[in-house]
């Protein structure tokens, strides 16, 4: 979120960055909303101070007339209730501002590759995709998940399932002993204030998974990443320089609805609606952010490397990049099945953007400040199972298991 005298004192300068964004940004309308609500404080602070200044006077007539003047600040608040709610409507659905770093463009073209890294295998059979494998191996079953639950889920089954827990397990151990995150095992379901706090609500309200409580009037939601509790275990605190950076990571399920998908990747298991994510998150000052989000995207890129999955990075341009990012590289998988490079993480810097939402401080020589929050898949299990059973898949159909990770597969060599 923005700070309102920031945004107020230089319109034109943050019309032109949203812009970049892909927003058009309606200066007129904002003036228009900030004027109202601005003179309904002020006349609502000259008001108060007449009333006190008659409440020190010890007048019985001054009684009916202090009377009056609290009946005009009740009508006053009730116009700048409405003119506030509007204020914060804007200032709640305005994206970050992106690093000058980040290419500016309205969509994926105009992403920057970065790098790549690992040889692409070239098989001598035609492959197969991770929906024919599991098929084959009967590890992979959408039919029943159907009958249970609809499209965009699935079950895994033996060794399939054991798969799915091996790389949870792998890359917990990877980002805790090797990178010295600290593993935290969190609540599922969270508030409506920690989904607005990291930029989920409201502007993605539709694509959120809300549960309803019985006689209960406070909105909770499945989690869409555990970027959102993560980050929030610093809400409404403030923390001391010393203990900076913090680094949290977590393996959990994730829940979306996946609006607007509809037709996109409807076969296999590229867009779930529930999927699990071992997810990263770091908290710094925000003058490290840029360089704690290098060091994330090289822990994320590290699992790729020790599994041996070629892989590629891309920096996002302006118009591809998440609402709370103001810089993202993405990590893209190569599927063999689709010839092409997948996304399999999203590493991001917010800045101070997400810690203005909740609240979030730290204490420096200039008093409390902001913190600087980034998150990052360190990866999405779904799509990390694919990458890995398609580009160890062999002409039998079955799939071999890299050296690293047997010891989280009972020291099979194959499924």
């Amino acid at each position: 979120m923005h700070n309102l005298k920031d945004l107020r004192n230089n319109l034109a300068e943050y019309k032109i960055k949203f812009k970049a964004r892909n927003l058009d940004f309606d200066i007129k309308d904002f003036e228009k909303i900030d004027k109202i609500n601005r003179e309904l404080i002020n006349k609502k602070e000259l008001l108060e101070q007449e009333k006190k200044s008659l409440s020190k006077k010890k007048d019985k007539l001054n009684f009916e007339k202090s009377k009056k003047i609290s009946n005009k600040i009740e009508g006053i608040l009730v116009n700048l209730n409405e003119s506030q709610k509007k204020i914060d409507t804007i200032l709640h659905n305005l994206p970050n501002i992106a690093d000058e770093s980040v290419p500016i463009g309205n969509n994926s073209k105009s992403n920057k590759l970065i790098k790549t890294n690992g040889e692409i295998k070239k098989f001598s059979f035609k492959t197969k995709s991770h929906v024919e494998l599991g098929l084959k191996n009967n590890g992979i079953d959408f039919e029943t998940s159907i009958k249970l639950s609809g499209s965009r889920f699935v079950v895994l089954r033996d060794k399939f399932a054991l798969l799915e827990r091996a790389l949870i397990n792998f890359m917990l151990d990877t980002h805790v002993n090797l990178f010295k995150y600290i593993e935290i095992s969190p609540p599922l379901i969270v508030s409506e204030r920690a989904m607005f706090g990291t930029g989920q609500l409201p502007k993605f309200e539709d694509d959120q998974f809300e549960i309803k409580f019985d006689n209960s009037t406070d909105r909770k939601f499945l989690i869409p990443t555990a970027e959102v509790v993560l980050t929030n275990l610093v809400c409404k605190s403030v923390l001391n320089t010393k203990e900076l950076p913090l680094r949290y990571v977590a393996a959990t399920p994730c829940f979306r609805k996946e609006a607007g998908s509809y037709g996109k990747d409807t076969k296999g298991m590229i867009r779930q609606h529930q999927f699990y994510k071992v997810e990263l998150v770091s908290l710094v000052e925000p003058k490290d952010c840029l360089i704690e989000l290098d060091r994330m995207l090289k822990c994320a890129e590290e699992v790729l490397k020790l599994l041996e999955i070629p892989y590629q990075v891309v920096l996002l341009s302006t118009g591809d990049m998440g609402f709370s990012a103001e810089k993202t590289f993405d990590i893209e998988a190569w599927i063999p099945s689709e010839n092409k490079y997948r996304e399999i993480s999203s590493c991001s810097s917010c800045g101070s953007f997400q810690a203005r939402r909740m609240n979030a401080k730290y204490k420096s020589v200039n008093g409390n400040q902001f913190l600087g929050t980034l998150n990052g898949s360190g990866l999405a299990v779904g799509r990390l199972m694919i990458a890995l059973i398609e580009n160890n898949q062999n002409e039998d159909g079955s799939i071999t298991i890299p050296t690293i990770l047997k010891k989280y597969m009972n020291n099979a060599d194959k499924i």
